[in-house]
């Protein structure tokens, strides 16, 4: 009986166990796609724009406008209240009256107050008919500024990006310098060895193999900045990324001199006019002056409000469904205001000054638009040509070590002549991995002056 039980046990562990690796299995797709630690520059951008926290209070702040079109529009509907009331009074108002003193003794005694109860219920409902365009106009900044949350939103998503695409680009770098740098250490090491190598035979200096060994010594410090730079570069990613700071994030890709088809400044300024959220906010900041200028001007002004009422008030609770004792009111409200202590006009001015702040502040960058552009072109084709001048440079540096290391060999070249020809060989390579950084960045920080995605 126990070896059957212990039998039973053992087959439900492995059950258990076997549900646990399918359920492993059947997760982990989803486990590796979100938290992959290779990624894609696409990758990045889409991960950051799900779970930055800018994003998300752009679209916290949409909503709180969504709230206030509400807000708003209920000013236009009707208002409807129901109240009751409980109430135990005494009023000594007769007994106040003039003139009481020369009633009979008998009749002041009968007027005398004694506490008394009071219940009532009303239903009310309040209208407004007219407004002078207030409700209207206000119901209209709302929606504008509504429209404003959804460009926040754009924007928001636009400048994340950009700096995502800054972030995995320094990443990219720091990892593809330190590949330069280890090569470059390499050669050092080897030709360390070939020093020693010579020297044991009898073909080489001691002085040799001590620049060589400072040469690989001098090497050291510059894996130690790289690979720092990879961790801050990675630091900084998983920050946009919202992942921990420690997280083994790489980027996966390489710096790709795309094309850029040229074309007419002024063009390229217009479209950026037309797609650049920061400027289609204010532009919405603008008619958002002009409807606040329309919203002063309706205030202190004339006003019709309908106003109803309906209910049932006694002194003994079972009246209190009694038409008998029912009481009702409708009425008409009209105000006009005649004198306000010169507030509408204040308001008045304020709106004016704000369109025309509005209007200045649009004017100013637009103008820095342009300059953006011109800019953005100019870093680009810098770029560019370093990238040209570069590549020709390294063809050369390695054609020289190359050509330094063999007559190394046969004691035509020094050791100092092969540091020389290693180190114009690194700054060759590093140069044109500068270069097509400074391209690759150059072309996402244009798109975002046009307004397009930085990462195409």
């Amino acid at each position: 009986m126990n070896e059957r039980h212990h039998e039973r046990s053992e087959w439900e562990g492995i059950k258990v166990t076997l549900l646990l690796v399918v359920l492993a299995v059947g997760f982990s797709p989803c486990i590796h796609a979100q938290d992959s630690a290779a990624l894609t520059l696409k990758e990045a951008v889409q991960i950051a724009l799900q779970r930055h926290p800018d994003v998300e209070k752009a679209r916290a702040a949409a909503d709180v406008l969504k709230g206030r079109i509400r807000e708003v529009r209920a000013q236009a509907f009707p208002e409807v209240n129901f109240t009751s009331n409980v109430l135990r009074w005494r009023d000594p108002s007769l007994l106040n009256a003039s003139g009481l003193d020369k009633f009979p003794a008998e009749l002041r005694d009968a007027l005398v107050p004694s506490g008394v109860n009071l219940f009532d219920y009303s239903l009310s409902i309040k209208q407004p008919l007219y407004t002078a365009g207030k409700v209207g106009t206000a119901l209209q900044l709302a929606k504008t500024e509504a429209e404003g949350a959804a460009i926040d939103i754009d924007r928001a998503k636009q400048d994340l990006a950009l700096e995502v695409v800054k972030a995995f680009h320094g990443l990219l770098w720091a990892e593809h310098a330190r590949d330069l740098a280890a090569e470059t250490q390499q050669q050092r090491k080897q030709h360390a060895e070939m020093a020693r190598t010579r020297f044991r035979n009898g073909v080489a200096t001691e002085v040799d193999v001590l620049r060589s060994e400072v040469n690989v010594a001098n090497g050291a410090p510059e894996l130690v900045r790289v690979e720092n730079a990879i961790r801050q570069s990675r630091a900084l990613l998983n920050f946009y990324l919202v992942r921990p700071i420690d997280f083994p994030t790489r980027a996966i890709g390489k710096f790709e001199e795309k094309t850029w088809e040229p074309k007419d400044l002024t063009k390229l300024t217009e479209q950026a006019i037309n797609n650049r959220p920061e400027l289609l906010r204010l532009r919405i900041n603008e008619r958002t002056a002009e409807t606040l200028f329309d919203l002063a001007r309706a205030e202190s002004r004339m006003r019709l409000d309908f106003n109803s009422s309906y209910g049932i008030m006694s002194r003994l609770p079972e009246n209190l469904f009694d038409k008998l004792y029912s009481r009702w009111a409708v009425g008409v409200n009209f105000t006009l205001p005649v004198f306000d202590g010169f507030r509408r006009s204040g308001l008045v001015a304020q709106a004016a000054a704000s369109e025309r702040t509005a209007r200045l502040e649009r004017q100013r960058n637009e103008q820095q638009v342009g300059l953006a552009v011109q800019q953005g072109l100019d870093e680009l084709t810098a770029a560019r040509e370093t990238i040209q001048s570069a590549r020709a440079n390294v063809g050369q540096a390695e054609r020289v070590l190359s050509m330094t290391q063999n007559n190394y060999k046969y004691g035509a070249a020094t050791t100092l002549d092969i540091v020389d020809a290693q180190t114009a060989l690194s700054v060759s390579r590093t140069n044109l991995l500068r270069g097509l950084f400074d391209y690759s960045m150059a072309r996402a920080q244009l798109l975002w002056v046009l307004g397009k995605p930085p990462w195409e």
